[in-house]
């Protein structure tokens, strides 16, 4: 079992920077895929960015080329960088891990709230 723990959300302005980062209970060398998504009010939950433990990333088309994802292995922790953030930003952030590659389970974390309003 894999426990995420999401930090860093928060209130930003149209056009600010933020950072979400997201702790796991174990080495995340072991894990093939770890993720960011988003649910925002009366929608589903989408892709926002994943890293596999090779390093190739992905990304949402609402949100690529402003956001970065990254993990730090050694850490245990990986990380969102959201620039340029826009108000259809604003959504519950949840970190995501799927250990296996030929598995689709899932672990989530709790989610961490960004808004993005002036």
């Amino acid at each position: 079992q894999v426990q995420l723990v999401e930090s860093g959300g928060g209130l930003v302005q149209p056009g600010g920077s933020l950072s979400v980062s997201c702790s796991a209970s174990t080495t995340l060398a072991s894990i093939y895929l770890m993720g960011w998504y988003r649910q925002a009010p009366g929608k589903q939950r989408e892709l926002v960015a994943t890293v596999t433990s090779g390093g190739t990333t992905d990304y949402g088309a609402s949100v690529e080329g402003r956001f970065t994802v990254a993990r730090d292995n050694r850490k245990k922790t990986i990380s969102l960088q959201m620039n340029d953030l826009k108000p259809e930003d604003t959504a519950v952030y949840y970190c995501s891990a799927r250990p296996l590659f030929n598995d689709p389970r899932r672990y989530w974390g709790q989610g961490t709230q960004v808004t993005v309003s002036s």
